[in-house]
Formats: structure tokens, C-alpha cells, sequence
């Protein structure tokens, strides 16, 4: 006889329905149980933890030691060069293995190049502080008086003292010079971007392929070439005019390069809807396409100006060496901070060195000031509007709001009804 297998009746309640049944607590879950819940663990992304300063620390104490009793106890070698570097190739090889012992081989190789990556940069870091410190020590003296930037060397002797003399001449025809090449330049390199990036056509690639060897051009060589054709050929004298002409040659690729890739950056739908609009090609580019670029053209025109201000060579052969105070660049020899630079530190005169490195102090300070002011003036990514702009567009828009306000609140005038 079989079985059914019926499903449980539940039992009645007072009232024939079914019982009520208490609600019941959901189980605790136990360590023991497979699928319970664990406690969620934080994750950290980023930052420095304990364990990697202490391997920092480690690995370099320990090839600190090792590098020492190498140098001093064992091998044959000496010098502060050697000691350093192999001092580096030690820690880094001390890291990679103090790192073995505790990460997985992919986060030590990560964290190796993040060393790599960060004392390469305090290198250079250091290595400029070097310089600087170097040569403001050395020119400090002469740079503390106040003649050194209002005075020149017409009637100053190489036994004079510092509060004699100074270097008035050369910081002026450096002005006047760079003045010069930035105009020549600038029109000149902005238009070759243009052509290059806009225009475009069969000459684009020789155009391109003359920018990028003027590029790697020596500048002795653009010195002599001013020394051969406008010296030499056209009969010009050595002036501050010639000296413009060869830092010229320098700039222009530096500015032409720099942009063309700011002028790559500028959105193609720009050029679309100026076109959809009925714009030419040429006032496509002239009120579209270099209106929105500009933070980034003055960012390449600065960076053409640092690149020309400190350049020896192209002035040496170019501009005369004169120690009087010459502010005509189109007549008679002008001096340079360059050439100043160079002409007083190899005297063996120390307040002659002394002036010579306090124009290398007045010439590295003219450097930072361009510098900083092309990474002030082209933060900008290109098209993005400046404060000035923004709060000009928000004092238009306020305007206009208010006007529109203004004339919802006016009573329409009634009109007097037609007569019957």
C-alpha cells in the first residue's frame, strides 16, 4: 500500500483561521558557517603607509654602510662622484629586496619606479638649487649695491670697488635686443604654424622638416650665419640690431613648434560652425581659431623669449663688446648680459668676478620672470575663459536679466478703442 505525500495542514487559529506564528529573529551568523557575513576591510589607495617609510629608511641606511665599507675598507676606490653613485645603485638594489620580502612582485617593481621616478626628480631639483645658490654666493656681493643696476663700466677700472660701476649697459641692450627678435620672430612663427596646421598643402612637410632642423640648429651657427650674410655680405657693422637678427633665427623655430600644437588643440566644431556661418578660411582662423588659442600662443612667444635672453654665441659674434652705455641698437657695438657674463668672470680681477656673476644672478631672475609668466598666462587650456571674462559675461548677463525684469513689470499701454 503506498503513501501520499500531502502537504502539512496548519492548525486553526481561535476563530478557524490559520495560528498566528511569533515573527522570528534572523540567525546570528557564526564564524563556523560557510556563507557568513565578514566584517568589510578598508582599502587604501594611494598615500605613504609605515611599512614603506620603514624600507625606505632601511634601504638606505643599509647601502649608506655597505657603500662605505666598500669605499673605505675593501676596494680601491675614491672620490665623492663614485661614492654617491654607487651609494644610489646600492639603495636601489637594498629596496627591491626589502620590498621582496613583504609585497608581490608586481607593487615592488611598481614602487621601485615610483623611487626611480622621485629622486630623479629631487636630482634635478637639487642640482638647480646647486647652481643658484652657487652663483648668487659668488655674486651677492656686487648685486647688493645699487650701482651695479644704474651705473655702467664707461668709467669704471678693473681695480676699482664694487660701488663703482656696474652692469646698466648690458641689462638694457639685453631688453632691446630681445625686443627686437620677439618682434621678428613672433609674426613670423605664428604664421608658419598657421600654414602648417591650417593651411597645409604639398609645402607643409618641407616647411615642417626646416622648423624641426632650425630646431636642433646650434647657435653658433645662427651667429654665423648673421656673421656671414649681414656683416660680412651687406656690409652692416656689429650692432645690437645684428645680435636681434641671430637671436631671431633662434626663437622662431622654438615659437613655431610651440604653436602649431597649441593651434592642433583648438576644437575642430569650432571651425566647423564658423564655416556653417559662412566664414572664410581666412577669418575662420583670424577671429576663431587664434582668439581661442591665445593663452597658449603667449605661453610659446614666452618660452621663445627665455630661449633667446640667455643665449652667448649668436651675440658674441654679432653685437661688439663695449663697456659704454649704448641705447641705439641700430648703430655702434651694444653689449649683452650674456656677453657681460662671459667677458668679466674670466678676468683676474675678483671685483670684475664678482660683476660678472651678479649680471648671471640679474639674467637667471629675468629667465624666472618669464618662466613663471608663461605658466601664469598659459594655465589656460585653450578657449577657457579668464576671471576678467567671466565676471564681465556675469555683469552682461545680470544686466540683461534685470532689463528683461524690468520690462515684465511695465503696464502695457492701453490702446483707445476704435470709435463705431
Amino acid at each position: 500500500m503506498t503513501t501520499l505525500d500531502l502537504p502539512p495542514v496548519a492548525a486553526s487559529g481561535p476563530a478557524g483561521g490559520p495560528a498566528p506564528t511569533a515573527p522570528t529573529a534572523p540567525a546570528a551568523p557564526t564564524a563556523s558557517a560557510p556563507g557568513a557575513a565578514r566584517p568589510e576591510k578598508k582599502l587604501r589607495i594611494g598615500g605613504v603607509t609605515r611599512d614603506d617609510v620603514l624600507t625606505l629608511a632601511g634601504a638606505t641606511a643599509g647601502s649608506l654602510a655597505l657603500d662605505w665599507v666598500l669605499y673605505e675598507r675593501v676596494l680601491p676606490f675614491s672620490g665623492a662622484f663614485g661614492f654617491l653613485v654607487c651609494w644610489y645603485l646600492l639603495f636601489l638594489a637594498g629596496y627591491y629586496l626589502l620590498g621582496r620580502l613583504q609585497w608581490n612582485p608586481m607593487t615592488v617593481r611598481d614602487r621601485l619606479v615610483g623611487v626611480v621616478a622621485w629622486s630623479s626628480g629631487l636630482l634635478v631639483v637639487a642640482l638647480i638649487a646647486d647652481q643658484i645658490g652657487y652663483v648668487a654666493s659668488r655674486g651677492w656681493e656686487a648685486a647688493q649695491h645699487l650701482n651695479f643696476f644704474t651705473e655702467s663700466m664707461e668709467h669704471t677700472g678693473p681695480l676699482d670697488p664694487l660701488t663703482s660701476g656696474g652692469a646698466l649697459n648690458a641689462i638694457v641692450g639685453s631688453l632691446e635686443q630681445l625686443g627686437l627678435a620677439t618682434l621678428f620672430a613672433v609674426p613670423l612663427g605664428i604664421a608658419a604654424a598657421v600654414f602648417m596646421s591650417e593651411v597645409g598643402g604639398r609645402m607643409s612637410r618641407p616647411v615642417r622638416t626646416l622648423v624641426e632642423a632650425m630646431t636642433a640648429l646650434p647657435s653658433i651657427v645662427a651667429g654665423l650665419f648673421i656673421l656671414g650674410v649681414v656683416i660680412i655680405t651687406f656690409g652692416f657693422e656689429k650692432s645690437g640690431f645684428a645680435a636681434s637678427l641671430a637671436l631671431t633665427v633662434m626663437m622662431m623655430p622654438i615659437v613655431t613648434r610651440a604653436a602649431e600644437v597649441v593651434i592642433r588643440l583648438v576644437p575642430g566644431t569650432l571651425r566647423e560652425a564658423s564655416y556653417a556661418l559662412g566664414g572664410s578660411q581666412w577669418r575662420t582662423v583670424w577671429n576663431v581659431v587664434l582668439p581661442t588659442a591665445r593663452p597658449g600662443l603667449v605661453t610659446a612667444v614666452v618660452l621663445g623669449m627665455a630661449r633667446g635672453v640667455g643665449e652667448t654665441s649668436p651675440v658674441l659674434l654679432t653685437s661688439g663688446f663695449t663697456s659704454q652705455f649704448n641705447g641705439n641698437p641700430f648703430e655702434g657695438h651694444q653689449v649683452s648680459l650674456p656677453l657681460y657674463i662671459w667677458n668679466y668672470v674670466k678676468q683676474p680681477y675678483d671685483g670684475m668676478i664678482a660683476r660678472g656673476f651678479a649680471a648671471g644672478l640679474t639674467l637667471m631672475g629675468v629667465v624666472l620672470v618669464l618662466f613663471v609668466t608663461a605658466r601664469v598666462v598659459g594655465g589656460r587650456r585653450p578657449g577657457q575663459l579668464t576671471r576678467g571674462q567671466k565676471r564681465r559675461i556675469d555683469r552682461e548677463a545680470r544686466r540683461l536679466e534685470a532689463a528683461a525684469v524690468g520690462a515684465a513689470a511695465r503696464p502695457y499701454p492701453l490702446r483707445p478703442r476704435a470709435q463705431q
